[in-house]
């Protein structure tokens, strides 16, 4: 993760670098530009000056005024006459100076014109300026020396490469810091996940806001408290699977080595082999159960379709299971108004009932009723409410009636004989056909059950 925090200072580095020498470079060039043209047009601004006192009053006073007040200043001057000879000048003339006065200019406009504008390489920085009146006519040639302006340039040179290198060092901190700050959480959730994958998942992460990341710790955060969650069921199922199969296989073994002795009266061994044949049933069901659970978890069922007609469908499955509802003296009541089409899979619909009538059957008073309410909802659903007069369940396990192995009744299991898996196919089952199923109940009173499919 250092590594990561390396990177991210290292572009945001090289990438506001770059920017920045752009955008240095186009000041540091404009700002030179800038100085060079005052530069020249200082010394233009002078020749016209001089040339206009010529224009005005033109006398050899003047002209040793204009020479002696030049002498006091940085620039000098040069005035010849209109054949470049010269006339006077502020100091004494150079070679170059010689070159640049007899290199005539040719229309020259009323302002002047820069005739020698190489600062880097040459001396002298150089202007020209024509004057003429009734009787005289000439130049005004100003110069410069380009040192001063050579050392200017060169110390901004300076400035600037100390001010980018100054730059890059504050930028390189505050971007490892700011790398760190953000890598920081990072280096948090790789720890988490690597705790994750060595099965400990009592893991914390810090609430980091609304952002990216923040969104990334609490998913991870959730995967963990997640995982630590099918942990515990896990183990709690594995428990209680245990403890299911061993009860009745209990009974199995027990009875059965009571039903071999020889001494044994044959309506005892009856009675016996009676019970061993219905814990055997009890562990089918469970290990079918199990094995459906299975199958749904790794998706290895799958629903088939059909257009059912909903009051002669559920009238079938209705007069198969009353005859158990008789039996216990419960009446099985069914509600069906208007014949209706809606979309399921047939063979898990029915599944689903007989595992809600199921129960229904099993926690029921006798002379008590269950009704089955079928109506058409909205948009072609189908709803079904299946409402019983049972012993009810408590408010506060009404959560949990749909994990598995759950069951309201844990010391009279026995005698209701489920698994407490049959709410919890039913609604992997209906989840699965992308429905809806919601329950109700009142302790005393009966229980509520409506799917929407």
């Amino acid at each position: 993760m250092n590594k990561i925090s390396t990177k991210l200072a290292a572009y945001f580095t090289i990438a506001v670098f770059i920017m920045e020498g752009l955008l240095m470079l186009y000041l540091h060039d404009n700002i030179i530009d800038s100085r060079i043209q005052e530069e020249f047009q200082s010394i233009l601004s002078r020749g016209n000056s001089h040339r206009d006192v010529l224009e005005d009053r033109y006398s050899n006073n003047t002209l040793h005024h204009i020479a002696l007040m030049e002498s006091k200043t940085e620039t000098e001057v040069v005035i010849t006459d209109k054949n470049h000879h010269v006339i006077i000048s502020s100091k004494q003339l150079t070679n170059g100076m010689h070159e640049l006065i007899n290199d005539k200019p040719n229309s020259l406009p009323r302002e002047g014109r820069v005739i020698e504008a190489n600062w880097k390489d040459v001396n002298y920085l150089a202007t020209v300026t024509s004057y003429k009146n009734d009787s005289n006519e000439g130049y005004v040639y100003m110069f410069k020396s380009a040192s001063p302006l050579r050392n200017l340039i060169s110390k901004l040179n300076g400035h600037f490469l100390l001010a980018g290198i100054m730059s890059i060092m504050i930028l390189a901190g505050i971007h490892f810091l700011l790398s760190k700050m953000l890598t920081r959480p990072l280096i948090k959730m790789k720890k988490a996940t690597e705790e994750l994958s060595k099965g400990n998942f009592e893991v914390r992460l810090p609430k980091l806001g609304k952002d990216e990341l923040g969104d990334l710790s609490t998913s991870i955060q959730k995967l963990a408290n997640d995982l630590e969650t099918i942990q515990n069921d896990r183990t709690e199922f594995l428990a209680t699977i245990s403890h299911e199969l061993r009860t009745p296989l209990t009974y199995v073994q027990g009875y059965t080595n009571v039903a071999l002795r020889d001494d044994l009266l044959e309506a005892e061994r009856k009675e016996y082999l009676t019970i061993i044949q219905e814990e055997s049933k009890t562990i089918v069901t469970l290990i079918e159960n199990l094995f459906e659970l299975a199958k749904m978890d790794e998706n290895n069922f799958s629903i088939h379709m059909e257009t059912i007609y909903s009051t002669t469908f559920f009238l079938k499955i209705i007069n198969k299971i009353t005859p158990a509802f008789k039996s216990q003296g419960i009446h099985l009541v069914l509600s069906s108004k208007d014949e209706f089409s809606f979309h399921a899979d047939p063979i898990r619909l029915e599944q689903m009932i007989m595992n809600l009538l199921d129960n229904s059957l099993k926690y029921s008073k006798p002379d008590s009723t269950t009704t089955v309410i079928v109506e058409q909802g909205e948009s072609g659903k189908m709803i079904l409410t299946i409402n019983d007069e049972g012993i009810g369940i408590p408010p506060n396990e009404l959560s949990q009636v749909f994990n598995r192995l759950y069951r309201v009744e844990k010391s009279r299991s026995r005698e209701f004989g489920g698994s407490g898996l049959g709410l919890s196919i039913v609604k992997e089952l209906v989840e699965a056909h992308g429905g809806h199923i919601s329950i109700e109940s009142e302790l005393g009173k009966g229980t509520s059950i409506k799917i929407i499919l």
